[in-house]
């Protein structure tokens, strides 16, 4: 099992952490009310879960251009 870090609008891996030994509590996750789970933690049919975040390119551009929200798939 393993947590793949995602960029919500472009896709781009952020980041892997494979250790078996680590779970959502030990990341924090649990900290999550269960709408933030549902909307930032996507598990795979293989097991793995994938972590929604932004990475800086997509945070800089809907800061200088936060319309662009409105149209979700125009970062990608």
């Amino acid at each position: 099992m393993s947590y793949r870090y995602v960029c919500r609008y472009c896709n781009q891996q952020l980041g892997l952490l494979t250790n078996n030994q680590l779970n959502e509590q030990e990341l924090g996750f649990h900290t999550l009310s269960p709408e933030e789970k549902e909307n930032i933690l996507k598990k795979q049919e293989n097991g793995d879960t994938h972590v929604h975040i932004v990475c800086e390119h997509c945070q800089d551009t809907i800061q200088r251009h936060p319309e662009l929200l409105l149209h979700p798939n125009i970062l990608q």
